[in-house]
């Protein structure tokens, strides 16, 4: 009875782990996912989901932590040097280059940081009985390979007969053979959602303690399977997220709630509304027709999203429950068809939230409104570029004009737009880069975008048809043979890749951009400086005349009047219009009136006009 009373109570425990370097601030959505799930499948069972990153950032501090997950490189060199001791030497320098001189990573230094994590992540595994858990789940994104590894190495050095599992965006690609000869620590590894294949292994792990005897899974590795080649590393995700219940995260705000009060803080909490990207497509060939350089959608086949209802339910159900108001929406992007539904019935929660999510470009003014109300804060709109001849390249969808109007609108708002413009896409020319260097005069007005590289990443369309995009061969980045010794590299697939083809060409043609754009972001920094914040470009409407104001860095404000039919056509045009559609709304106004008052807008910066297509960018200073 006593051995039998033992089993039972090793069978009654699994760990999910979460290792550095994801945002502190938030709790990990996959832990808090996959606990709620198994806990709703397996009630005997406890589940433990272990935000081990959030520990580490409270003893290393805060912006120490916040530092060092910005940049992927130094965050994978942290734990690299932990794991391989002896190239200590190639692994800082590869750190050293990828930091400023005048960052407190420098400052720090990377041995004296690597130390630090070593003695974090020894306390915390000595700290906790693992010899209770049948099953340790790691969850691997970006910036979490090296960490999990190292984790994985001294949490089975100690408990050898601990079960091993890994997940994760990271490893949503196909799964080599190599990473179990090189990890033997690693027992299995799940493709795609973990909910279906690691509630499977829980369920079996839960009659048979012993993994040697694990029957093929549909959606899990192991060696045995890769040495039998054995086809179960497929997906087996759900059908409907309806099916979901709400997060989990009361071991993320148990351990932020053991802090003393000076390192306690408001989390944001993280929720989903689908999954995947119903943009993407996926072709019979099988081949992905999607954003060209994204490779976000890998750990799943397919759009699915969750019913409105069920999406103002969770929001309301955690705000409530963690007392937190602060809501990121994780989705690759917004749904399309229920997201109005879903921000009209957040705003009659009548809760101050503060939202943040990523949105298309093409979403309208009263979209953007009705998300405001409901609390919308902060966005990162898919821009990636301001030359339409280049969007087209991207696969974005949308135009230059698009991105203008939607940039201008979030002035209008009041809503933060934190988007990205992408450099160096490969098979971009001279007239994309003319065409951004001109659209950019447009764009002064509006906050500024961020300077991106663009990098090659797995799955992605770029990779998977190269040579559409000029590129003659393509390759683990070297970079990860400065973390990893020579033969882990040749063998293992990486998700950030390089490339060989016009990359030279394409830093030289881009570099007038990026120095336009930094000017860009310190002349609006200028003009912003101070408390109060208002458009640089805007207009007030007298009902007979329009002035419009354009506020200057260290000069005196320009302002323009306009009157009649001049100041209606403006006000016709803040959503981009045609010339047809412009002539037909005013038809008593001549032709060449009208075509030469909007080239004296065009020529002012005041509008903007692509291909015969016409937008307004003044913001008005009071919405109607």
């Amino acid at each position: 009875m006593q051995c039998i009373s033992k089993q039972t109570e090793h069978n009654s425990r699994i760990a999910l782990i979460s290792t550095p370097w994801p945002l502190y601030s938030r709790p990990s959505i996959q832990l808090g996912a996959l606990k709620a799930y198994l806990q709703k499948k397996f009630p005997a069972v406890r589940v433990d989901a272990h935000h081990f990153f959030l520990k580490l950032a409270e003893t290393i501090g805060y912006k120490l932590y916040h530092e060092i997950a910005e940049r992927t490189w130094p965050a994978e060199c942290i734990y690299t040097a932990l794991l391989y001791p002896e190239r200590i030497d190639v692994i800082e320098k590869l750190f050293k280059r990828q930091i400023n001189s005048k960052s407190i990573l420098n400052a720090v230094g990377l041995k004296k940081i690597s130390s630090r994590a070593a003695k974090i992540t020894g306390d915390f595994i000595s700290s906790h009985g693992w010899q209770d858990y049948m099953l340790a789940g790691f969850s691997v994104s970006l910036c979490q390979l090296t960490s999990t590894l190292y984790f994985i190495k001294c949490l089975k050095q100690k408990f050898p007969d601990l079960s091993i599992v890994i997940g994760g965006s990271t490893f949503s690609g196909t799964v080599t053979r190599a990473l179990f000869d090189w990890f033997p620590e690693i027992d299995a590894v799940i493709s795609g959602e973990g909910e279906l294949p690691l509630s499977q292994l829980v369920g079996f792990l839960n009659t048979s303690p012993h993994f040697s005897d694990l029957p093929p899974i549909r959606g899990v590795t192991t060696s045995k399977s890769v040495l039998n080649d054995d086809k179960t590393n497929t997906f087996h995700q759900l059908k409907s997220l309806n099916t979901l219940p709400p997060p989990n995260y009361d071991d993320y705000f148990n351990l932020l709630n053991s802090f003393e009060a000076s390192k306690k803080f408001f989390p944001v909490l993280p929720v989903e509304t689908s999954r995947g990207c119903w943009w993407q497509k996926t072709a019979s060939s099988g081949k992905t027709t999607a954003c060209a350089f994204c490779n976000l959608n890998l750990q799943w086949q397919g759009y699915r999203r969750k019913d409105p209802h069920q999406v103002v339910y969770e929001i309301d159900h955690l705000t409530a429950k963690y007392q937190t108001l602060s809501v990121s929406i994780v989705d690759n992007v917004l749904p399309r068809k229920t997201s109005n539904e879903v921000f009209k019935n957040l705003a009659k929660l009548k809760k101050d939230l503060r939202l943040f999510a990523e949105i298309r470009s093409n979403s309208s003014l009263s979209e953007l409104a009705i998300m405001g109300q409901a609390g919308m804060q902060q966005v990162q709109i898919g821009i990636e570029a301001l030359s339409t001849s280049l969007l087209k390249k991207l696969h974005k969808g949308t135009t230059a004009i698009q991105n203008l109007e939607i940039m201008r609108n979030c002035e209008e708002l009041n809503i933060i737009n934190i988007s990205n413009l992408i450099l160096h896409f490969p098979a971009s020319d001279e007239r994309d880069v003319a065409e951004t260097l001109h659209n950019l005069d447009f764009a002064l007005p509006f906050r500024p975008l961020q300077t991106v590289n663009f990098w090659l990443g797995l799955g992605s369309p770029v990779w998977q048809n190269p040579e559409a995009y000029g590129i003659k061969a393509f390759f683990n980045h070297p970079n990860w043979s400065h973390l990893f010794p020579r033969r882990i590299f040749r063998s293992m697939e990486f998700m950030i890749k390089a490339y060989r083809g016009d990359l030279g060409f394409q830093q030289k043609i881009w570099q007038p951009v990026k120095e336009k754009v930094g000017l860009w972001q310190k002349t609006y920094a200028g003009i912003q400086r101070g408390p109060m914040m208002s458009p640089i470009l805007s207009f007030r409407d007298g009902r007979e005349f329009l002035i419009i104001k354009k506020r200057q860095d260290q000069a005196d404000s320009i302002k323009h009047r306009l009157f009649g039919t001049s100041r209606l056509i403006y006000l016709f045009c803040m959503q981009h219009r045609s010339l047809k559609r412009i002539r037909n709304r005013f038809p008593s106004y001549a032709e060449d009136k009208i075509v030469a008052f909007l080239k004296m807008m065009t020529d002012k910066k005041l509008m903007f006009e692509e291909k015969d297509k016409y937008l307004s960018l003044a913001v008005p200073v009071r919405r109607s």
